[in-house]
């Protein structure tokens, strides 16, 4: 998936022509950094214990959150 073509990127060039920066509308800029954070997230968390999705169901239940 090339996700540069989901994306409303302009680039910058130097006098050389070489793409040294990047403009892109703010909401797709903000939507990248939530997407980084996420993965972050995922990244420091690879390692937790898992829990299975009836157990969590049920111990949500339990506690009025479901």
């Amino acid at each position: 998936m090339n996700i540069v073509k989901e994306l409303s990127v302009k680039y910058v060039t130097n006098t050389s022509g070489e793409k040294t920066e990047v403009i892109l509308p703010i909401g797709e800029f903000e939507n990248l950094l939530e997407d980084l954070e996420d993965l972050a997230i995922a990244a420091e968390r690879k390692d937790e214990p898992t829990i299975d999705f009836e157990k969590l169901k049920k111990e949500l239940k339990k506690d009025d959150l479901l």
